[in-house]
């Protein structure tokens, strides 16, 4: 062993927040040993929010153990154990890792190429890692254990079962505290209980993990986005397309998805002697109809969009509420065009997703530019000036807009770069949503092309654009976002009307019939409850407008307003107040002021 106790060499870096976070994961597994012997170790990496560790244990870890563990923590963080890096043969590191009866590591230090491995020292711990890490486990102040779940080994449901452990940590207290504050804030909104509470949507087991039923009220909303979706779309100067949900298996295989995919998608079913896939992408449908008759530069650019449901093969572990699901539709769009008109259309939809965007109140994003590694650029397909003009394109694109992004060397796919939209929510998270992805990969696998003004058969370029991302996904996060409020323009059920005894059930209704045949969403609570129990109710499920008649409203032709969130606003007069709603309803408004 090569141990000259060299400092460690991330020691600079004791404000990075990863270098801090990957620490804590060793601090978590240094304490899980010392308080239970013999558990096994697995891997413990720093993660966006926080960390975690994987053990392998027989009996489970309760919330009791991890108040145990965490003081653990505190103790061996509170001695400022220092953090060693080592340098181990490798035949040395096997005999230590299995004589501490660690056989996971052991598996990962054989899969590891070269004759030695290194590895990071903390008192009686020692863990196999390439590091870097804090100087010592004094630096570790300020974190909290959160959870325990289940995970596979190398998360392969065929392998081991084993329980991980989540948690995070902060350079200060206060970053500590406001996260954890925000964490219970996301709690609150949930959307899977919201989803429940406001009897939007649901899943069964015995239709399938991760297959979303839309109840009545959330298939509405889900109707008034699809249908703004399609509205701006055709004025946006798109096509829409609608393709089949299955395809034969040359159709993936000409695409690449059965020689990179296959182990997302679904099994394949025989028809006719065939194999047919339900489809995980549109993208090979929109090539077919590309494909299905000669295109010239005149036809050139074409904007294809569809909501197109896709079917995807995700592991049990990782499926979360609407937010990771195993069908889904996207709501896609793939624009084929010349080189020459590359740069205006990447202009153009990326003004395009921008507006969509802020009409669901998203008005503060992140932007991700995706681009080659400089220093591999031999992985990527397409050649190295389709490359540059796409990178140039797409910085062009952002620079003429003015917006800030963060360039992400050596994360573009191997097909093409791609520019990343994250939404920020209501109370500070990013989502993903918007991608709009060059294919220099497709058109060549196709043998698309366009007879150009040449007279000679050029490749168009493909740019595949999904605005929202996915309706499922982008619902949850709405939900999320709106706490369950939703604004008025996308609201279930826009305008309530409560009838204070059986006497008023006709004019009620007449005022839900006004409201219909004027393009609201209205509806009349005629249960033999009390009015108050109504108004409750009404609030609880977060109806943006109540109107409650009584023997003044029915005889001044009125009614008496409540707004959610805000209390009784009076009396109105039924054809102001259907203007001033109309008004906000068609002008998307994500407030109400009536």
């Amino acid at each position: 062993m090569d141990n000259d106790n060299k400092k460690n060499a991330g020691r600079e870096a004791e404000n990075d927040l990863e270098v801090l976070r990957h620490s804590a994961s060793h601090l978590l597994a240094h304490a899980v040993l010392d308080l239970f012997p013999g558990t096994q170790v697995g891997i413990g990496p720093a993660v966006e929010n926080g960390f975690f560790y994987d053990f392998l244990r027989a009996e489970p870890f309760s919330v009791q153990d991890l108040d145990v563990i965490e003081q653990k923590m505190r103790e061996l963080a509170a001695k400022n154990v220092p953090i060693e890096k080592v340098t181990l043969a490798k035949d040395e590191a096997l005999r230590l890792f299995a004589d501490g009866g660690q056989t996971l590591k052991v598996e990962l230090i054989r899969e590891k190429g070269g004759d030695s491995v290194t590895g990071y020292r903390q008192g009686n711990f020692i863990d196999f890692c390439l590091g870097p890490h804090l100087a010592s486990t004094g630096a570790i102040r300020h974190f909290k254990l959160l959870s325990v779940s289940g995970a596979y080994w190398k998360g392969d449901e065929r392998g081991q079962q084993l329980q991980r452990i989540y948690g995070t940590a902060f350079p200060t207290k206060k970053e500590l505290d406001d996260y954890l504050l925000l964490l219970e804030e996301a709690k609150k909104r949930d959307h899977r209980r919201l989803g429940a509470e406001l009897d939007l949507f649901s899943f069964d087991e015995n239709v399938g993990s991760g297959l979303v039923l839309w109840h009545p009220k959330g298939a509405r909303i889900r109707a008034v986005i699809e249908q703004y979706w399609r509205e701006r779309h055709w004025k946006g100067g798109y096509d829409i397309l609608y393709t089949p949900h299955i395809g034969r298996e040359k159709l993936w295989q000409t695409s690449g998805h059965l020689d990179f995919y296959k182990d997302s998608m679904y099994s394949p079913m025989d028809i006719d002697g065939q194999n047919y896939y339900v489809k995980p992408m549109n993208c090979p449908f929109h090539i077919a109809v590309y494909k299905s008759r000669g295109r010239s530069y005149r036809d050139l650019p074409l904007r294809w969009a569809e909501l197109g449901t896709v079917y995807r093969y995700e592991r049990s572990g990782v499926l979360h509420g609407l937010l990771r699901v195993r069908g889904f539709t996207q709501d896609d769009a793939h624009i084929f065009c010349t080189p020459d008109q590359i740069e205006d259309e990447i202009l153009r939809v990326l003004d395009f997703s921008i507006d969509i965007l802020a009409a669901f109140g998203f008005v503060d994003n992140k932007i991700e530019l995706s681009v080659r590694d400089p220093k591999n650029p031999g992985k990527y397909c397409g050649a190295d000036d389709m490359w540059c003009r796409a990178e140039e394109s797409l910085v062009k694109a952002l620079e003429i807009r003015g917006l800030s992004y963060e360039r992400k060397e050596g994360e573009a796919v191997f097909y093409g770069p791609k520019i990343d939209i994250k939404v920020k929510d209501a109370i500070g998270r990013l989502w993903q949503c918007t991608t709009i992805q060059f294919d220099f990969n497709n058109p060549e696998r196709f043998e698309m092309t366009f007879v150009g003004e040449d007279g000679k058969e050029h490749r168009p370029y493909m740019i595949h654009r999904a605005l929202l991302g996915s309706l499922e996904r982008f619902f949850g996060v709405l939900v999320e976002h709106y706490n369950g409020a939703f604004p008025l323009w996308l609201a279930p059920v826009q305008v309530l009307i409560l009838p204070i005894a059986d006497r008023h059930a006709e004019y009620a209704r007449k005022l839900e019939s006004f409201f219909d045949e004027n393009g609201l969403r209205a509806k009349v609570d005629e249960r033999r409850e009390k009015v108050n129990y109504k108004i409750r109710e009404a609030e609880h499920h977060k109806v943006p407008l109540i109107l409650v008649v009584g023997d003044k409203e029915v005889a001044a032709g009125t009614a008496s307003l409540r707004i959610h969130g805000q209390g009784d606003k009076g009396p109105v007069e039924m054809s102001e107040f259907l203007a001033k709603v109309k008004q906000l309803n068609d002008n998307k408004s994500l407030t109400v002021n009536v």
